[in-house]
């Protein structure tokens, strides 16, 4: 292992440990990827199929509701 690669491992146990000592734990989250043009094509899918839905009107307005965007800026 070259130097600079034990530095930056040593560094993340120290980073590691750190967050562990503040209560924290690590978790590894996988999202799709956004930029896949299957993943695009496959929310379009799942778009189409709901437009014109009236549940899903009614889901986005009870959002609409329900949000605090006061402060968004």
């Amino acid at each position: 292992m070259t130097a600079r690669a034990q530095r930056i491992r040593t560094n993340m146990q120290v980073y590691r440990s750190r967050m562990r000592a503040q209560g924290l734990r690590p978790v590894q989250v996988w999202v799709p990827d956004t930029r896949s043009p299957q993943v695009a094509a496959e929310w379009r899918h799942q778009s189409l199929a709901l437009a014109g839905d009236p549940a899903e009107r009614e889901i986005l307005e009870w959002i609409e509701e329900a949000a605090d965007t006061e402060d968004w800026k």
